[in-house]
């Protein structure tokens, strides 16, 4: 006879074992249609499973992360029995959700093709219509072997193999398909429906590209079509703004394949951009009390045992090379580097804080399959910075990163973030003391910087905890760039010290901390946030002057020098064309603004000054205009209100 307490604090009583669909419908009708699954006790759990003693209990409805993720995998699952219908042949292997979908991976001896899709989406809501009921099973680890055995499902088998003796195996049955599951899972496969597959992609058995090439098809599911329509439109808007392609229409970069892929090659548009950018945020750095650094791009072997990447970041390494006999290796991270500059002298607690900042190119060996345009790449710029100070000291720091990094935000156009906050893994390093010291700073830091944040309870590092900041960008998109971490770890590991105010030595804190992430990806973000169409402070090139003929020729360079003097990067356009070509042209380019010059103008020592977006802002004293964009590009404006 088991008391159900719900969350609102009542308690349902029952004369016997109730399942989680029983327990909805006694709530209410609405209720029991919303849901997913349930929480008891803490542990989420099918609907269709029973509660035969006292509980807690909180049903789950798409409506929440929890409901959404369980859909998401349900849908997942009905993909895959869409492809066995379809495709006996097929193999099933591994179908998790990911950040906006799902995705599930198959062995087949072909591509699945556009075709295939339609089919196997069609299918999908086939099965939704059927409404088909799911059912668990618990099974011993020789009869799941046995029974995918007998399906010819080698891939599923060698998944059970690797799953520790002592850990239970389940399987969810949705009419003749069954899987290898934990679960939970919806109730009835008529509650999906929501749902669209996106494209196909090849992936390596287990992610290494020694093993055989599957078929990975990306889907995503929301719990209403409102919001897969409103995903699906962004995802539209999203390939229209792709980096990639705007990247080559603007020629500001490329990924030279003689080279080898992930490499990036800044182009004369696009490494003006980055050098507004850099430059930008030395100045704030300087501003904010850090010192520069540059550090070398190779170390010896021995460096990398020391700090632990050697045990724990292999893989993503490049092979070290040799020299004289000695192993050097490309660096992936920049902190050991700071950290031998900060052993090179004994530091006092008079000393701390010290603050160094370096933009830093590394180097990481990403799988060529992970690669994206400037989002995932093999070498590029992290814009880093070190922090070393005292236990007493890190509220304080912290706050001021928080404060720099959402001033260098907001100036290039991130006003909206979500904040995380990671806290203490259940394997981890330093004492109880030091963590409950640094996670109360983080918390502290982040109420004196009036931002609201979600706790990743246990999602911190093993050496200490951090908060990550995620920018929404003009399409509503989220981006990981900013991080704050706290390190307990290195500083043992290098033996760090600093003489404290009594003559004993003292372990600083290290904080590591990127606002961008890396230039690469950051100026990705970039050019998809603005659709190209950067803010004149950001533009390669600022204003083109344009003379209608060639008859002012001399007064468009005359113009072309005035606005230059003034700190402008400008351009002339003297091609012998008709000057709409000129504007259609340069409008393609995304230049903010362009200066149209005739006779009248040529006269009246005046410019028609024009927008990218087709604006006319009348004819303007050349003066005029070189103080209005000069006063624009100096206070960093994000919009292109002229203010003429």
């Amino acid at each position: 006879m088991p008391d159900i307490r719900l969350p609102d604090g009542t308690v349902r009583s029952f004369p016997a074992a109730v399942t989680g669909v029983e327990l909805a419908e006694s709530i209410g009708k609405g209720l029991a249609k919303a849901a997913l699954a349930m929480r008891v006790n803490g542990q989420l759990q099918d609907l269709f499973r029973t509660i035969a003693t006292d509980a807690e209990v909180t049903i789950v409805t798409k409506d929440t992360p929890e409901g959404l993720e369980i859909l998401r995998h349900s849908t997942a699952h009905l993909l895959a029995q869409a492809v066995q219908d379809l495709f006996p042949e097929a193999q099933v292997t591994i179908g998790p959700v990911i950040d906006q979908g799902f995705y599930y991976d198959f062995a087949f001896s072909r591509g699945f093709t556009p075709e295939d899709l339609e089919a196997i989406e069609k299918r999908m809501h086939e099965l939704v219509q059927a409404d088909l009921p799911v059912r668990r099973e618990t099974v011993s680890r020789e009869e799941a072997i046995a029974r995918f055995a007998d399906l010819g499902e080698d891939y599923k088998v060698q998944i059970i193999r690797d799953i520790p003796a002592d850990e239970p195996l389940t399987l969810y049955h949705q009419g003749d398909f069954v899987d290898l599951c934990r679960g939970p899972h919806v109730p009835r496969t008529g509650v999906l429906g929501a749902f669209k597959l996106l494209r196909v992609a090849g992936a390596y058995w287990r992610g290494d590209a020694r093993n055989p090439m599957l078929q990975r098809i990306y889907g995503t599911a929301w719990a209403t079509q409102k919001e897969l329509d409103a995903y699906l439109a962004q995802m539209a808007e999203a390939e229209r703004r792709d980096h990639r392609r705007i990247g080559r229409d603007l020629d500001l970069f490329s990924i030279q394949e003689d080279a080898g892929g992930g490499l990036v090659f800044w182009h004369p548009q696009g490494a003006q951009i980055r050098k507004v950018i850099e430059d930008y945020w030395r100045q704030a750095h300087l501003r904010g009390g850090y010192e520069l650094l540059y550090t070398p791009h190779i170390a010896h072997e021995k460096l990398w045992f020391t700090s632990g990447h050697k045990d724990f970041y292999a893989d993503s390494m490049f092979q070290p090379m040799e020299d004289e006999g000695e192993p050097y290796q490309l660096k992936p991270m920049n902190c050991p580097f700071h950290i031998l500059i900060y052993k090179n002298t004994l530091r006092s607690y008079r000393d701390l804080p010290i603050r160094w900042a370096e933009l830093g190119t590394v180097y990481r060996h990403e799988m060529s399959g992970a690669l994206h345009g400037l989002m995932r790449v093999r070498g590029f710029t992290q814009d880093d910075a070190h922090i070393f100070c005292r236990p007493d000291q890190i509220e304080a720091e912290i706050a001021g990163v928080l404060a720099l990094t959402q001033n260098i935000l907001g100036t290039f156009g991130f006003q909206r973030y979500e904040v995380h906050l990671s806290t203490r893994p259940e394997h981890s390093v330093g004492s109880d003391e030091i963590w409950e010291t640094a996670t109360r700073a983080l918390e502290g830091a982040l109420a004196r910087a009036g931002l609201e944040y979600r706790v990743d309870a246990g999602g911190g590092a093993f050496y200490g905890p951090k908060i990550d900041l995620k920018i929404e960008d003009a399409i509503g998109r989220k981006w990981q760039c900013s991080t704050i971490q706290l390190d307990f770890n290195l500083p043992q590991r290098f033996a760090m010290e600093y003489v404290d105010e009594d003559g004993s030595r003292r372990t600083p804190i290290m904080v590591h901390r990127a606002i961008f992430g890396s230039i690469e990806r950051f100026f990705g973000i970039l050019i998809e946030h603005y659709e190209g169409k950067f803010p004149l402070w950001l533009a390669p090139t600022q204003v083109v002057v344009l003379p209608i003929s060639e008859h002012q020729a001399d007064y468009a360079q005359m113009v072309q020098s005035t606005l230059g003097a003034a700190g402008l990067r400008v351009e002339s356009d003297l091609r012998n064309e008709k000057i709409g070509y000129k504007i259609r042209a340069h409008t393609l380019r995304r230049v903010p603004f362009l200066a149209v010059v005739g006779e009248r103008e040529k006269a009246a020592g005046e410019v028609a000054l024009r927008s990218r977006d087709g604006v006319d802002l009348g004819s303007l004293k050349l003066a005029d205009v070189a103080a209005n964009l000069k006063a624009m590009d100096e206070s960093r404006q994000n919009a292109l209100d002229w203010q003429g």
